[in-house]
């Protein structure tokens, strides 16, 4: 019998196309999952369910699709149920027997047990939206309980695709993702930067345990600055090429057979006057064959307004951002996801709007599942500091001490990458530097105010105080005397899973002078 690997799984619940893919725990890389009868091609499986009832057996993937074409498909074929899930404000198809909660419940159950006979998962990696979040993760709870697997994890999409396009924690970046059924447009900031701790998943079960309401690691998902979207997508393209040839006609055929010739023309590599055959089934069920070029497509997309409807999206958006002090000139990156930002018209379009940014376009339908893995390698408990952490130094323009933050309160420990700090020189041919470290009261002091006899809080808070640790402090001697006001010394700090404070010293020249315990953050 075939040994079963042993790893962790991801997957990506899209509204369209859903998204599987697993790494070896002995692995660095990682692969996506095909399973018959259900993957349309490696790693992804249409977001669809045929459910008659609990006498029938249910279908999810391709096979979904396949029954499209049978009579009452109104009420046992489901799709487009993801944007549904934990979203009070759209109204649900009440002809389909199951509610869009019920459907994802299927469409996992399914999923898992197939996967399961295969793989060993040790670990489980889900994603989800961040507009529809508090819902959306209620509902994964709730599922969680009915999966048999050690841990499970839980990314926010934008930070999952993020990280598949190496931009910096702290980033503000824009989406555009146009999928089968809808255009999403959003700029976010993903968590991180300038000191700050960067994104991590949250555990939803840990060692088999349900830890979803007790754990102190809490995901911290990205924030929407902007977002703006329509429910126009790839199958209306497809809609449209069938209408240009033959119009009024919805064969399901058809727009399959459209939904192909769209990838293909599509593609960069395709020349743009090339005419390539499609054949069409028409009213009399008679199949004629017509011919589209990438110059023709393009003519379609434009005739039916998708650009004039973009640039609206566009315009919106960067009007909300703009409410926010957000411009295009802040922004990082663009990163493109779903199929249809593939479409060289579109990505043309985006290009000629907002030129000085860089466009970023990793693999369109995978990038979230391949990036939640990556930001779970090892997901473990982390603790979350429950005071801030400073170091005390020397104003020389005000003459005076301050306190500098080195870690904050919320973050997690222990550290997975250290804190650099540079110290300059005070005072003329200093040779020795002092570390003081100070933590902030447990409790913030908040100013109360009375207005009419009624206490209230005051709008301006007063700062945290910083107290002085009672430790004695580090002095490192230099080899040599130094240079007021010029970079001198070189600090990294960072705290160990026993909780002590760390800092490994270097000069400027990179001379280590070594690495010294500051003491137990406790």
């Amino acid at each position: 019998m075939e040994e079963r690997l042993s790893g962790t799984l991801a997957i990506d619940l899209g509204n369209t196309n859903t998204v599987v893919a697993f790494q070896n725990q002995k692995d660095i890389n990682s692969v996506l999952v095909e399973i018959p009868n259900i993957t349309s091609s490696p790693g992804v499986i249409p977001s669809a369910v045929w459910f008659e009832g609990p006498s029938k057996i249910p279908k999810i993937g391709i096979s979904a699709l396949k029954m499209r074409e049978y009579s009452n498909s109104d009420l046992f074929f489901h799709s487009n149920f993801k944007r549904l899930i934990g979203n009070s404000i759209e109204k649900i198809n009440q002809k389909n027997i199951l509610t869009p909660n019920e459907c994802g419940e299927k469409f996992f159950q399914i999923l898992w047990a197939n996967i399961r006979h295969k793989y060993a998962i040790k670990r489980l990696v889900l994603t989800a939206p961040i507009d529809t979040y508090k819902g959306y993760r209620e509902w994964l709870v709730n599922l969680c309980g009915e999966i048999s697997v050690d841990e499970i994890a839980l990314v926010d999409e934008p930070t999952a695709a993020s990280l598949g396009i190496n931009v910096p924690f702290g980033s503000k970046i824009m989406t555009l993702d146009i999928g089968g059924s809808t255009v999403d447009m959003n700029i976010l900031k993903i968590e991180g930067g300038e000191g700050k701790s960067g994104p991590i998943a949250e555990l939803l079960k840990f060692k088999g345990n349900d830890v979803s309401s007790i754990s102190k690691q809490k995901i911290r998902c990205a924030e929407i600055i902007g977002k703006t979207g329509s429910k126009i997508g790839g199958k209306d393209i497809d809609q449209w090429i069938v209408d240009y040839f033959i119009p009024g006609n919805n064969y399901i055929q058809n727009l399959s057979k459209a939904e192909k010739i769209k990838c293909k023309l599509s593609s960069s590599t395709i020349k743009y006057e090339n005419k390539y055959p499609i054949k069409l089934f028409t009213e009399q069920n008679k199949e004629s064959e017509f011919y589209l070029s990438k110059e023709i497509f393009e003519k379609i997309l434009i005739d039916n307004n998708l650009l004039n409807h973009l640039d609206s999206l566009l315009k919106d958006l960067l009007n909300q951002a703009r409410g926010k002090f957000c411009t295009v000139d802040e922004l990082n990156a663009i990163v493109l996801v779903g199929g249809g930002t593939q479409i060289p018209l579109i990505k043309e379009w985006i290009t000629k709007k907002i030129p000085k940014i860089q466009i970023k376009s990793p693999p369109p339908i995978e990038s979230i599942a391949l990036g939640a893995l990556s930001m779970t390698p090892g997901v473990k408990i982390k603790d979350i500091l429950n005071k801030g952490l400073s170091i005390r130094l020397f104003n020389k323009r005000e003459q005076k001490h301050f306190w500098h933050p080195i870690f904050c309160k919320g973050q997690t420990w222990p550290t997975e990458t250290p804190f650099k700090l540079i110290l300059q020189a005070s005072k003329k041919n200093q040779t020795i530097f002092e570390i003081i470290i100070g933590e902030t009261l447990k409790e913030r002091a908040y100013d109360v105010i009375f207005e009419n006899g009624l206490p209230k809080l005051s709008e301006i808070q007063n700062e945290e105080e910083i107290i002085k640790w009672d430790k004695k402090p580090l002095k490192i001697v230099l080899n040599s005397k130094s240079i007021i006001g010029e970079d001198t010394l070189k600090l990294f700090f960072k705290i160990t899973k026993n909780a002590d404070l760390l800092v490994k010293c270097f000069d400027i020249k990179d001379e280590f002078f070594g690495e010294y315990n500051l003491g137990n953050i406790f």
